[in-house]
C-alpha cells in the first residue's frame, strides 16, 4: 500500500530547546514582518517564564516516533522525516537529507488540526521553497487534516473528563467549557474553513462529553492593534463569564496539538491570572501530545491515504 511512497514528511512550527536559542528563534518567526523589538521581547520573556524552552520540538520528535511505529504494526515501514518551519531540523536540512537517503516522493503531514493560510498553505509553500533552496527532487502529497477525526475528538474529550474530575460534583454542569485557538487576521479567516473546522470539533468533543455549556474563543493575538483579528479573546471572555456568574470554567486550546509557549504562558500563565482576578476556578485541558488515540488518528489518516486507489 505504500509503493507510491518513500517517506512522510511531519511539518511542524518548531521551537527553541534552550535559553539561548529563543531570540534567534523569535527573528526567523518574525522575519519579514512588521513585529516590532518590543514584541520580540516581550514574547523572548514569555518563554523565559516557561523554563526557557519549548517542549514542542520533543513533543513532535515524539508523536513522530510513536507514529512511525504504530505503522510498522500496520504493515506500513514507511521512515518517518521531521522539518521544522522555524528551528532545527529547519525544512531545507530535513528535505536535503531525505534527498540523500533517496526518498523522491513524500507523504506530508502537518501537525495542525485546522485550516487556514498560517497553519496549512504556508506550511506547504515553506516545504516548496525549502525544495527549490536545495535544489533536490522531491514532491509531496499532503494528508487531510483532523478537526473532526473520531479519534482526535476522542483524545481531546479524554483531556476534557480529566478537568471535570478534578472539579466538586455539584459544580460539573454549571462549568462552562472554552475552546481556544490561535486568532488569525479576519481576512484570513474568511478566506479558510478555519472557524467553521474549529466549531465542528468543539461541537463534536461537547456531543461527546454531553456538555452543553461551551463556546469558542481566541488567543494570542499578534499584529498591528488596528486591524481586525478573530474575537472573542480568552481573557475577556473569562472576565465576561464571572460577570455572568460563572465559577468554574475548563480551558481547551483545541487549536494546539502540543504543548508550546501559546499553551503554557497564554494558557497556562496570563488566561489564569486573568481568572483568579474575576474568582474563575480555570482548569486548563492538556492538548494531545502523544496520546495514544491521536497517535491512532494520524496513523489511520495515513493509511487511508496509503490505500486510496484513486491517487
Amino acid at each position: 500500500m505504500q509503493e507510491k511512497f518513500d517517506a512522510i514528511l511531519m511539518i511542524a512550527f518548531g521551537g527553541p530547546e534552550k535559553p539561548e536559542d529563543i531570540r534567534p528563534f523569535l527573528a526567523n518567526v518574525t522575519s519579514g514582518r512588521p513585529i516590532t523589538q518590543e514584541r520580540i521581547e516581550e514574547v523572548a520573556h514569555h518563554y523565559e517564564l516557561i523554563g526557557g524552552r519549548s517542549p514542542l520540538n520533543e513533543l513532535t520528535f515524539r508523536q513522530a516516533d510513536r507514529l512511525e511505529k504504530n505503522l510498522k504494526n500496520r504493515g506500513c515501514g514507511l521512515p518517518i522525516y521531521v522539518g521544522m518551519r522555524n528551528w532545527h531540523p529547519l525544512l531545507t536540512e530535513t528535505v536535503r537529507n531525505m534527498a540523500e537517503k533517496g526518498v523522491k516522493r513524500a507523504l506530508g503531514l502537518i501537525m495542525a488540526a485546522h485550516q487556514c493560510d498560517a497553519s496549512w498553505q504556508r506550511y506547504q509553500r515553506d516545504v516548496e521553497e525549502a525544495i527549490v533552496k536545495t535544489g533536490v527532487q522531491l514532491s509531496l502529497d499532503y494528508t487531510p487534516p483532523l478537526f473532526n477525526h473520531p479519534l482526535f475528538i476522542e483524545a481531546s474529550s479524554a483531556r476534557v473528563a480529566e478537568c471535570f474530575s478534578q472539579m466538586p460534583p455539584a459544580e460539573r454542569g454549571e462549568a462552562v467549557l472554552v475552546f481556544t485557538a490561535h486568532s488569525i487576521p479576519t481576512l484570513m479567516a474568511d478566506e479558510s474553513p478555519y472557524v467553521e473546522q474549529l466549531i465542528t470539533s468543539s461541537r463534536l468533543i461537547a456531543k461527546r462529553l454531553n456538555h452543553e455549556r461551551w463556546l469558542l474563543a481566541f488567543q494570542s493575538r499578534s499584529g498591528r492593534p488596528t486591524d481586525s483579528w478573530l474575537e472573542p479573546d480568552i481573557c475577556d471572555v473569562l472576565r465576561d463569564l464571572a460577570a455572568k456568574g460563572v465559577r468554574y470554567a475548563i480551558v481547551q486550546p483545541i487549536g494546539f496539538l502540543c504543548d508550546h509557549v501559546e499553551v503554557l504562558y497564554d494558557i497556562g500563565i496570563e488566561a489564569a491570572l486573568a481568572a483568579k482576578e474575576v474568582g474563575i476556578a480555570l482548569l486548563r485541558a492538556r492538548t494531545v501530545n502523544d496520546d495514544p488515540k491521536f497517535i491512532e488518528a494520524l496513523a489511520d489518516v495515513v493509511e487511508r491515504y496509503l490505500k486510496d486507489e484513486t491517487r
